[in-house]
């Protein structure tokens, strides 16, 4: 053997196993923050080789998209519409995300067919636009306006988001667009989305077009989060739910909650109050644990009084292991960043931290009291503090 060989060969040794332990050293890290771990669920995994596999990805997600005329009259540009600025302080926050969710309140029917506020919401085609470039991966639209403007408004709004590849869930175009669950995969991991609502406002979903809208139905839920678990790892529920106004989650809200996680649910997030409601770690009576926030408030809308006026950015971390054939699942490490809407900037989104710069007094003791509030159903969970 030559010595260029041998030389080769040992480059060629030493090379893999530092290679090997850059891996190892991968896998081995955790987090900081490892007190509130739920393992979501474990299952046998068929037909997979015998290499072993850990992986984790980041799921966030913001409450109400609810666009007034104030809003997207502060939008309106000489050729159409643009919200992104409103964005802008909070987008490094979600599109550094794996998996951003939104739930958009209002139908983008576009203005077309009018624009149009409350009580019966239609909103510029240009409100998803946004949302796509400030990093949204999917957004859900069962909600108590669904279809204020009837099904055209559904209709277009689904063919934009289609046309601007933003996934969305609870309203659908046909029935084989019901049918279909909705996943995305990042690093290894596969979430599934469905949504539901639990009415829309007294006007009548067609009988004949019921994929127009999901409505909470136990039964049906049921039925969705078993298909939804046969295609993914992680089953999230966005459950349009609760009383408006009220900062604390109704025993209704609390019964669903346990409910749907007790079908096989692992992270359910919560809409409808436009106000902040807490977070809770939910154990079913078969031992299955999963994550609620009952309700993320207004993300951006016009609503008045303070409460109403601030929303914030939830993020989980989930974990994903193969060790022997065998997949587990954990959601863990709920981290809570709230934001506050300034009118006084066009309708800027901000953290709320840093909200005294756009016009919010005593910003700093607002930012400790909500983290107090959204935390106080997660004991001994450390809260961050103002800067």
């Amino acid at each position: 053997m030559s010595k260029r060989t041998r030389l080769f060969g040992y480059s060629t040794l030493i090379l893999t196993i530092i290679l090997f332990g850059i891996v190892f050293i991968d896998q081995v890290n955790t987090t900081d923050h490892e007190v509130y771990t739920v393992k979501s669920h474990s299952k046998r995994t068929e037909n997979l080789s015998a290499k072993d596999f850990k992986s984790s990805a980041t799921l966030t997600a913001v409450g109400d998209i609810l666009i007034h005329s104030l809003v997207y009259n502060a939008a309106k540009t000489s050729n159409g519409y643009d919200f992104k600025p409103m964005f802008s302080d909070v987008k490094p926050m979600l599109e550094t995300a794996d998996i951003t969710v939104a739930n958009q309140e209002t139908m983008i029917g576009g203005h077309e067919i009018g624009l149009s506020t409350y009580p019966s919401f239609n909103s510029p085609f240009e409100v998803g636009d946004a949302l796509k470039d400030t990093g949204v991966d999917i957004v859900t639209i069962a909600n108590n306006h669904t279809i204020d403007r009837g099904e055209k408004a559904i209709q277009n709004a689904i063919n934009h988001y289609n046309k601007i590849g933003l996934p969305y869930t609870g309203a659908y175009s046909s029935p084989e667009d019901q049918t279909v669950i909705r996943t995305i995969k990042k690093n290894g991991i596969t979430f599934s989305f469905l949504a539901y609502t639990y009415g829309t406002n007294g006007i009548p979903v067609p009988k004949d077009k019921p994929y127009l809208v999901n409505l909470i139905d136990l039964k049906i839920i049921e039925k969705d989060i078993k298909l939804a678990k046969e295609q993914s790892d992680v089953v999230v529920v966005s459950l349009h739910f609760g009383n408006e106004y009220q900062r604390m989650p109704s025993d209704e809200q609390r019964n669903i909650a346990k409910t749907v996680i007790g079908q096989g649910a692992d992270i359910i997030l919560g809409h409808h109050p436009h106000v902040l409601q807490p977070m809770e770690w939910i154990e079913a009576e078969d031992g299955h644990k999963g994550f609620v926030i009952y309700s993320l408030g207004n993300f951006l809308s016009s609503q008045k009084s303070i409460y109403r006026e601030i929303g914030g950015i939830l993020t989980l971390t989930v974990n994903k292991e193969i060790q022997d054939g065998a997949t587990k699942i954990e959601v863990e490490n709920p981290t809570f960043q709230s934001t506050y809407v300034s009118r006084s900037h066009r309708f800027k989104i901000v953290p709320l931290d840093k909200a005294s710069q756009f016009g919010l007094a005593n910003a700093p003791k607002m930012f400790t009291d909500i983290n107090d509030h959204m935390y106080k159903l997660l004991p001994n969970t450390k809260v961050a503090q103002a800067n």
